[in-house]
């Protein structure tokens, strides 16, 4: 397999903290999203190959394994971290990662087994700095993987289509899930070892940002435009759902800043689908403007008779 540089792929240098990485990735994430693309394989491409660098470099154990092993990386992952089935010749052949022109010797095991690539690799495997005698079984490594969705998906539940390794994978997101959550699907993360089970992934999930709607718990906040008369007057409001759109019945003298509950049309709890949170929408006023000289007239006739 060829070897990917992720810290090229998302255009960061080595010494990059987590934060900036983060950064990063969220604006790249952004710009090659399918939703954003739709239909342009080669955005497609790019998205899943920056959320690979992401998986790897976003996760402390991982990068340090990663800077560790360099170009023999994707076997070291293929194997689940199992050092058993790692092809240990090009690291005796050379000094850096893929072979060299310079030998690797140690003067006795003792210098092996203190060796902080050793240690890298085994992890204090056996117990007593010996190696196990006989092969025990182990779980397989779990992994994570970063999925951004959109507020619609996070309300409906998504679907996506993940490239791990040589491996396609089809996950379910379920609704209700918000930033932060982690979505555990079981068996999809790294081979087993001497029989053992395989590991799980782990989706974090970030909810993108709405144009109409800010999301507080299970609840959402919206702005609803109501123009002078209808303030007045009282009258009916377009209110914008998940759902699609509902009439809102608005009072006479209703004051701009004023919240209007409606219950059930927030966000689905992720514990529970069938309840959930309330959309509160928030009325602002919108004054006339280009008012015909009869308008102004009749405004300062109100004036008047309002001020007595």
């Amino acid at each position: 397999m060829e070897y990917k540089d992720y810290y090229k792929i998302l255009g960061v240098d080595k010494k990059a903290s987590q934060q900036e990485i983060k950064k990063v990735y969220r604006r790249l994430a952004r710009q090659y999203h399918p939703d954003v693309n739709p239909g342009i394989k080669s955005a497609e491409a790019r998205f899943k190959e920056i959320n690979e660098a992401y998986e790897v470099l976003s996760d402390a154990e991982k990068r340090k394994k990663y800077d560790e092993l360099g170009s023999s990386w994707q076997q070291w992952q293929r194997q689940g971290g199992d050092p058993r089935g790692f092809d240990w010749s090009q690291w005796y052949t050379g000094g850096q990662p893929g072979g060299g022109s310079t030998r690797v010797e140690y003067g006795n095991l003792e210098d092996l087994l203190g060796s902080d690539f050793f240690q890298a690799i085994f992890g204090g495997m056996g117990g007593g700095g010996g190696f196990a005698r006989q092969s025990r079984s182990r779980r397989g490594q779990d992994f994570e993987h970063p999925v951004e969705i959109t507020l619609e998906e996070a309300y409906s539940g998504a679907k996506r289509l993940l490239q791990m390794d040589d491996r396609r994978i089809e996950v379910t997101i379920p609704a209700g899930v918000d930033s932060g959550s982690r979505v555990r699907i079981s068996g999809k993360g790294g081979a087993g070892a001497g029989g053992g089970s395989q590991g799980d992934l782990y989706l974090r999930v970030a909810v993108l940002p709405h144009r109409a709607f800010e999301r507080k718990g299970d609840d959402l906040y919206c702005q609803v435009p109501i123009d002078l008369y209808t303030a007045v007057l009282g009258g009916e409001a377009t209110v914008p759902t998940l759902k699609g759109q509902v009439v809102l019945t608005i009072p006479p003298e209703t004051q701009g800043g004023k919240r209007f509950r409606l219950k059930g049309l927030g966000m689905p709890n992720i514990k529970n689908p069938k309840v959930r949170g309330d959309l509160y929408a928030e009325v602002g006023i919108v004054l006339p403007r280009d008012l015909s000289r009869q308008e102004k007239d009749l405004f300062a006739q109100l004036a008047a008779i309002r001020n007595g």
